[in-house]
């Protein structure tokens, strides 16, 4: 099969976009990578600066954490619908910050651990599930491409803008060599609550169909 630029881009997929459902999906993705770009682009700093023993010990928690709720997903996929699955996804993103900006590595440590391990939910239940719902959308003619354009749209302008806002606001609030990290972390908790609550009022649950049924 030929690959043109346009098909890798995703630009033969661009008319899902008349899809009301897909459109508000698609929207809410680009927005939810910004607070993610917090995370992959300061978590482990942060871990470090605050004294975290061990930081990328406790940072693979939340590789193995995706890798167990991959499993957990297509269950929860065919019990609850996508509507359903997707909020989990954004509450966990929601959450995690919250724990990043009030734990700490005395008595709270609990709550960074909790928030690296929230990571599985955080991507599985958002990113994961929203490959499958865009597959569900785009069906065999434009699977490739409806995945090049969610790709290209996430990974590349959503996460764009948002390395460039976490450096930004990390900037902000730097003291010294170090940094006001629960001021930073409330910010893309903000943000997620903002794409939540948008994605909740505005999209219309449906029932989608697994690869597998």
């Amino acid at each position: 099969e030929n690959l043109s630029i346009s098909k890798i881009l995703g630009l033969d997929a661009l008319s899902l976009l008349k899809n009301r459902k897909y459109l508000i999906f698609f929207i809410s993705s680009i927005l939810i990578c910004i607070p993610l770009a917090f995370y992959y682009q300061h978590a482990n700093q942060f871990l470090n600066e605050i004294g975290m023993s061990k930081a990328a010990a406790v940072m693979s928690l939340g590789q193995i954490s995706e890798a167990l709720f991959i499993l957990l997903l297509p269950v929860f996929l065919k019990r609850y619908g996508i509507k359903t699955t997707l909020v989990v996804g954004m509450i966990a993103w929601v959450l995690r910050y919250i724990l990043f900006a009030y734990g700490d590595v005395g008595g709270g440590i609990w709550m960074l651990i909790l928030g690296v391990i929230l990571h599985g939910i955080c991507y599985d239940f958002f990113f994961v599930s929203g490959q499958i719902y865009t597959d569900f959308k785009a069906g065999s003619q434009f699977k490739s491409s409806a995945q090049g354009l969610i790709t290209l749209a996430t990974y590349g302008l959503g996460m764009l803008v948002g390395f460039r806002v976490a450096g930004k606001i990390t900037d902000l609030y730097s003291i010294g060599s170090s940094h006001d990290w629960t001021q930073i972390w409330l910010i893309p908790s903000g943000f997620a609550l903002i794409v939540l609550i948008f994605f909740i009022l505005t999209f219309k649950d449906e029932k989608i169909k697994l690869e597998n049924e």
